[in-house]
């Protein structure tokens, strides 16, 4: 076991909210940190088999938007059907080009490095999703069992 541990709660399931824990956690256990990640309502997305997530433009501000849009397009324009989809394929198409670890190459890396990834089993009951659907290596608990952990760690992030 590692003298440092760090807990990180991750609670959104977007394709930008994906990529902290999983960065940080990967870091971290590179590091010699003992590393776990609770994920609960809608971070759960990022337990899925399949990862489809989107990014969403619309209430995020400080997104940089292609073309200096943020500067001419009004805010409003990014609820036009289909402008989801638009921002999402822009994201991942400049994130590959740039040379960003895809949300899947992350997740596995956590899983080598022996990041304890735990799903809320209170939010899987709540929203009747079938534990067939998320990848292996997870365990199930409530906050109790994330307390055990995140109770001892030197760090614990809310993401």
């Amino acid at each position: 076991m590692s003298d440092k541990k760090l807990a990180i709660i991750a609670t959104k399931g977007t394709l930008d909210w994906g990529y902290p824990p999983f960065i940080l956690a990967s870091t971290a256990a590179a590091l010699g940190y003992e590393v776990q990640i609770f994920f609960t309502f809608y971070g759960l997305q990022l337990l899925k088999k399949d990862i489809n997530v989107s990014v969403s433009p619309l209430g995020n501000p400080g997104m940089p938007m292609p073309m200096a849009m943020d500067k001419w397009f009004p805010v409003i324009g990014t609820a036009i059907p289909g402008m989801q989809s638009i921002m999402t394929m822009m994201m991942k198409s400049k994130m590959k080009n740039k040379g960003v670890a895809s949300l899947d190459e992350l997740r596995s890396l956590c899983i080598e490095a022996e990041v304890k990834m735990i799903a809320c089993q209170m939010t899987v009951d709540l929203f009747d999703m079938s534990t067939n659907d998320f990848i292996n290596n997870l365990e199930y608990g409530g906050a109790a069992t994330f307390f055990e952990f995140a109770g001892e760690s030197d760090v614990c992030l809310f993401i």
